[in-house]
Protein backbone atom coordinates (compact mmCIF):
# COMPACT_ATOMS: atom_id res chain seq x y z
CA UNK A 1 0.00 0.00 0.00
CA UNK A 2 1.48 3.52 -1.16
CA UNK A 3 1.09 6.07 1.29
CA UNK A 4 -1.66 7.53 -1.16
CA UNK A 5 -4.06 4.51 -1.06
CA UNK A 6 -6.26 4.59 1.60
CA UNK A 7 -6.29 2.04 3.83
CA UNK A 8 -8.76 -1.12 3.61
CA UNK A 9 -11.82 -1.59 5.57
CA UNK A 10 -10.37 -4.57 7.38
CA UNK A 11 -7.06 -2.48 8.56
CA UNK A 12 -9.33 0.74 9.92
CA UNK A 13 -11.97 -2.02 11.53
CA UNK A 14 -8.97 -3.38 13.44
CA UNK A 15 -6.93 -0.44 14.06
CA UNK A 16 -10.79 1.01 15.61
CA UNK A 17 -10.82 -2.90 17.78
CA UNK A 18 -6.97 -2.00 19.50
CA UNK A 19 -8.02 1.81 19.96
CA UNK A 20 -11.41 0.76 21.77
CA UNK A 21 -9.82 -1.78 23.50
CA UNK A 22 -6.80 -0.08 24.66
CA UNK A 23 -7.79 3.56 25.12
CA UNK A 24 -11.27 2.67 26.36
CA UNK A 25 -11.51 -1.18 28.37
CA UNK A 26 -7.70 -1.65 29.03
CA UNK A 27 -7.09 1.73 30.25
CA UNK A 28 -10.46 1.83 32.62
CA UNK A 29 -9.49 -2.13 33.71
CA UNK A 30 -5.85 -1.15 34.80
CA UNK A 31 -6.78 1.96 36.50
CA UNK A 32 -9.60 0.42 38.34
CA UNK A 33 -7.15 -2.56 39.52
CA UNK A 34 -4.56 0.19 40.19
CA UNK A 35 -6.90 2.04 42.14
CA UNK A 36 -7.56 -0.38 44.63
CA UNK A 37 -4.11 -0.33 45.93
CA UNK A 38 -2.59 1.74 49.13
CA UNK A 39 -1.17 4.91 47.68
CA UNK A 40 -1.96 4.37 43.69
CA UNK A 41 -3.67 7.64 42.69
CA UNK A 42 -4.99 9.09 39.21
CA UNK A 43 -1.73 10.98 37.88
CA UNK A 44 -3.69 12.53 35.18
CA UNK A 45 -4.62 16.22 35.42
CA UNK A 46 -7.84 15.74 33.55
CA UNK A 47 -8.90 12.27 34.87
CA UNK A 48 -8.07 12.72 38.88
CA UNK A 49 -10.22 15.16 39.47
CA UNK A 50 -12.70 13.70 37.70
CA UNK A 51 -12.02 10.10 39.98
CA UNK A 52 -11.56 11.99 43.06
CA UNK A 53 -14.85 13.34 42.65
CA UNK A 54 -17.34 10.75 40.62
CA UNK A 55 -14.94 7.39 40.91
CA UNK A 56 -14.03 5.08 38.06
CA UNK A 57 -18.05 5.60 36.52
CA UNK A 58 -16.46 9.09 35.95
CA UNK A 59 -13.50 7.81 33.80
CA UNK A 60 -15.63 5.60 31.94
CA UNK A 61 -17.61 8.53 31.20
CA UNK A 62 -15.06 10.97 29.71
CA UNK A 63 -13.87 8.00 27.70
CA UNK A 64 -17.16 7.36 26.11
CA UNK A 65 -17.28 11.04 25.76
CA UNK A 66 -13.36 10.96 24.10
CA UNK A 67 -14.26 8.00 21.82
CA UNK A 68 -17.43 9.08 20.57
CA UNK A 69 -16.14 12.80 19.59
CA UNK A 70 -12.98 10.98 17.92
CA UNK A 71 -15.48 8.57 15.86
CA UNK A 72 -17.04 11.91 14.62
CA UNK A 73 -13.94 14.35 14.18
CA UNK A 74 -13.20 10.41 12.27
CA UNK A 75 -15.77 10.63 10.43
CA UNK A 76 -14.97 14.41 8.98
CA UNK A 77 -11.61 14.19 8.54
CA UNK A 78 -10.75 13.24 4.72
CA UNK A 79 -9.47 9.85 3.96
CA UNK A 80 -6.25 8.82 4.38
CA UNK A 81 -5.82 11.58 7.13
CA UNK A 82 -8.62 10.53 9.40
CA UNK A 83 -6.54 7.35 10.11
CA UNK A 84 -4.73 9.23 12.33
CA UNK A 85 -7.93 9.42 14.55
CA UNK A 86 -7.87 6.00 16.12
CA UNK A 87 -4.23 5.40 15.72
CA UNK A 88 -3.27 8.13 18.11
CA UNK A 89 -6.03 6.80 20.57
CA UNK A 90 -4.69 2.88 20.08
CA UNK A 91 -0.96 4.26 20.49
CA UNK A 92 -1.92 6.54 23.54
CA UNK A 93 -4.02 3.47 24.89
CA UNK A 94 -1.19 0.71 24.37
CA UNK A 95 0.89 3.29 25.91
CA UNK A 96 -1.39 3.90 28.98
CA UNK A 97 -2.54 0.64 29.45
CA UNK A 98 0.93 -0.89 29.56
CA UNK A 99 1.97 1.69 32.27
CA UNK A 100 -1.00 1.47 34.32
CA UNK A 101 0.19 -2.82 34.35
CA UNK A 102 3.72 -1.91 35.37
CA UNK A 103 2.14 0.54 37.92
CA UNK A 104 -0.18 -2.81 39.05
CA UNK A 105 2.65 -4.91 39.03
CA UNK A 106 4.73 -2.93 41.26
CA UNK A 107 1.62 -2.54 44.03
CA UNK A 108 1.48 -6.24 43.75
CA UNK A 109 5.52 -6.69 44.50
CA UNK A 110 5.51 -4.15 46.95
Amino acid sequence: MSPFEAPSEGFRSALWVVAVAFFGVGDLTTTAVGLQFPGVVEAGPVVGPVVDRYGIAGIGLVKCLVLAGSYGLWRAVPTPHRLGVPLGLAVVGVGVTGWNTVIVGMALAG
